[in-house]
């Protein structure tokens, strides 16, 4: 049990980061609107603001709606985003 705790959170940490990055890119290389928007949401990931959540707003997001939300965001960031098209000249 402990294990599977270890692993949900430092896959939290992982995933969070990498949607950070990819905001960060977002604000640098396309726009600043749609970089924003992956800041916040990788807010969502990281442990603490999951605990911030749950502390001061009395509700915590589930982790099937964190999965959810990841798989859109790696399809609308590869699919449908200038970045994506930028990472395809590559």
């Amino acid at each position: 049990m402990k294990d599977n705790l270890l692993a949900l959170q430092i896959g939290s940490w992982l995933f969070g980061i990498v949607v950070l990055v990819v905001g960060v890119l977002n604000i640098v290389l396309v726009h600043p609107v749609p970089g924003t928007v992956y800041l916040l949401l990788s807010l969502v990931y990281f442990p603490p603001a999951n605990t911030y959540f749950r502390q001061k707003l009395g509700f915590s997001i589930p982790l099937l709606v964190k999965i959810i939300l990841g798989i859109i965001l790696i399809m609308f960031t590869l699919g449908v985003s200038d970045l994506g098209d930028m990472i395809d000249k590559l």
